[in-house]
Parts: structure tokens; sequence; C-alpha cells
């Protein structure tokens, strides 16, 4: 099901989770009419899941600034997520992570819903978009490039990456 709050992109649905469904997709106990893929959610998901339950960053609405569930526009399947770390900082900076599921990886997905949400938080309050990965995570540095991310800092064990105040491409809804 889609809503108001969802987000788009060509290929990308990113569905804001409320409460409900972060607690189902944490305990990964689908609804017969969750659409998930065989491999969703994935430890990622579970523990982003977990760390924004145990902030209480849900309620009974979507939390703009948490967590989006990645579907598939074709077929509504979740294949993953994105979502922030929080509402921006008293700088503007808000950090975001990712992941997807294995089958889904390889196909630019990642990429795409990183761009979307970057635009989105650079169009309500943010001024920078900031990401972490580690030096032998290469895919990671990959999605990030290409979705306009600069590799601002690094050391032996994470890169920082940043896209700041522009707009990082197109979006719908929300």
């Amino acid at each position: 099901m889609n809503t108001s709050a969802d987000l788009s992109t060509e290929r990308l649905v990113l569905h804001p989770v409320t409460l409900v469904e972060a607690e189902r997709i944490h305990a990964k106990t689908p609804l017969p009419t969750d659409r998930w893929a065989a491999d969703y959610p994935f430890d990622g998901d579970v523990a982003a899941i977990g760390s924004g339950l145990h902030g209480n960053k849900f309620s009974g609405a979507p939390a703009r600034w948490a967590y989006y569930q990645i579907r598939r526009r074709d077929d509504g399947l979740a294949i993953g997520g994105i979502g922030f770390f929080g509402p921006p900082d008293e700088n503007g900076h808000v950090e975001i992570g990712y992941g997807l599921a294995a089958g889904a990886r390889g196909s630019g997905f990642a990429a795409e819903a990183l761009t979307c949400m970057a635009a989105w938080a650079l169009n309500h309050g943010a001024s920078a978009v900031d990401a972490e990965t580690t030096p032998d995570n290469v895919a990671s540095q990959r999605t990030l490039g290409n979705a306009g991310f600069a590799l601002v800092a690094e050391d032996r064990t994470v890169l920082r990456y940043s896209l700041r105040g522009v707009s990082a491409g197109p979006i719908t809804g929300g």
C-alpha cells in the first residue's frame, strides 16, 4: 500500500514506516498483505528498525526523519531500507544509512533511493546529508559517488561522505 507520505523515483517507492510496520519488520513477521523479497528484511534492516524502536523514533504516524522501506515500483516488493539517524542537527547536517537485500543489489536501486532521500532532506531543512562506510565496502563507496556524495574525511576504519546544499535530484511525493 502506498501513501501520500511516500516518496517516488522512476523505479522505487520509499515508504516511511509506522510503528506497527516497524514492529513487523523487526520481528520478521510479515502480514499476508506485505510484499517482501525473500531475503528482506536483512540484518541491517532489523538493526536499524531496532535502534529506531529503542529510541522511540516511530509513532503511529510515519516518522519523516526515520526509516523508509525501499519498494520496487513495478511490483511493490520491499527490497531494503534507507533512513535518517534523526532530524538535522544544529548545523543542518543529517546522517543517512541504507541497505538492500542481497537479491536486489547491483541494479542501481541504492543510489536511486539515496538520491531521492538526499533531495528530500535538502528540500526540507537540511544543509548537508552525511553518510559513512568502511574502506573495504567498495559497493557502498560507488553508491555514494553515484548519488553525488563527495568523500570529505577518512581514516583506517571509516570513510565519511557528504552531499551539501544542492538538490540531489527529482522527487515526487512528500
